[in-house]
């Protein structure tokens, strides 16, 4: 092969490399797509989403499907959504869907619900369809002591205006459980919240819940009631049950103290026979110090041991006919 052919073949496949970089570059299929849909773009514009790093299909795309559906927008309000993070393809689906349902969405508005996190086209769709939000089984005690149990169901419509900033569904569901719980608290008998379950989402619905949310409630009903346990029944036992063992602790701190005064008087006891066993111990030799100074005389003596000995003897005689008293004295 001569020189003039390598050439040829060589400059075939540098013509290739550069078109296919051109075209990877130039979305020439999707400009052309545009131009057919009637979207006017230019294909410096497509250029310049390229080098602004910006997806022209995440962009041109949405903007055909919005003019095709007879929306006001431009490829630069779809290019700053884009670039701010936004969902473009979401945002045009939505505003699609409001203005098929009749609802007033500006762009603006939709961009920023979308950007503040929320799902707009779910929320465009709960303008038209609204959700029921099942709660779980809230309980309440009536005036009466008696637990009631009630499951209710919360129909509501998002609200466009407050999705910016507006409280979810958490809070629709807490603020509605207070409501149940605090109606259920105020009744004077749990049969009047059977009697007439509807009491209680009249009286929840008409406290304006959903104040400050980004919904809006239309209707709660009461999906089911059951009753609970018998709660003043059983603090009141649980009372009882204290109040008596508080009883049986003070009964047993009085028992207590009067073990311990009965032990320290019996040691009184004590003490006092010691002194007395002390006192008789000295008799003797006081009346032999009387005899030797001539205080008494041995008649005055022998009279005394006699009085004891007839008092001993008495004592005999006692213990033979009572023996019961003179054992509990001398314990």
């Amino acid at each position: 092969m001569t020189g003039s052919g390598l050439m040829i073949i060589f400059l075939v496949i540098i013509a290739f490399i550069v078109i296919s970089f051109f075209l990877s570059f130039v979305p020439i299929g999707l400009w052309i797509s545009a131009i057919a849909a009637g979207v006017n773009v230019g294909i410096f514009s497509l250029v310049g989403m390229r080098l602004r790093r910006v997806k022209p299909k995440r962009v041109i795309e949405p903007m055909i499907k919005a003019h095709k559906a007879g929306l006001k927008v431009t490829t630069n309000q779809l290019e700053s959504h884009f670039l701010a993070g936004g969902n473009v393809d979401r945002v045009v689906d939505a505003l699609i869907a409001a203005q098929r349902a009749n609802i007033n969405l500006t762009f603006e508005r939709c961009a920023a619900i979308d950007l503040a996190g929320r799902d707009v086209l779910e929320a465009v769709q709960m303008s038209v369809n609204p959700k029921v939000i099942e709660t779980p089984f809230i309980n309440g005690v009536a005036m009466d002591g008696i637990e009631v149990k009630a499951k209710s169901r919360i129909t509501v419509r998002a609200n466009i205006e407050r999705l910016v900033g507006g409280a979810g569904e958490d809070t629709i569901v807490a603020r509605v459980g207070e409501g149940i719980v605090s109606t259920i608290g105020s009744s004077e008998k749990h049969t009047k919240v059977l009697e007439n379950p509807d009491s209680i989402s009249q009286t929840v619905l008409s406290k304006g819940l959903d104040s400050g949310t980004a919904f809006e409630i239309l209707s709660i009903d009461i999906a089911d009631v059951d009753i609970g346990k018998n709660i003043g029944a059983d603090l009141q036992t649980e009372q009882a049950v204290a109040d008596k063992n508080i009883a049986q602790a003070k009964a047993e701190e009085r028992r207590a103290m009067a073990v311990a005064q009965e032990q320290e008087m019996k040691a009184r006891v004590q003490e006092m026979r010691a002194k007395v066993v002390e006192a008789e111990s000295k008799v003797p030799l006081a009346f032999a110090h009387a005899l030797e100074n001539g205080n008494i005389g041995v008649s005055d003596y022998y009279n005394l041991k006699n009085v004891e000995a007839d008092t001993s003897m008495r004592d005999s005689i006692n213990k033979m006919t009572d023996p019961t008293r003179y054992n509990d004295e001398d314990e």
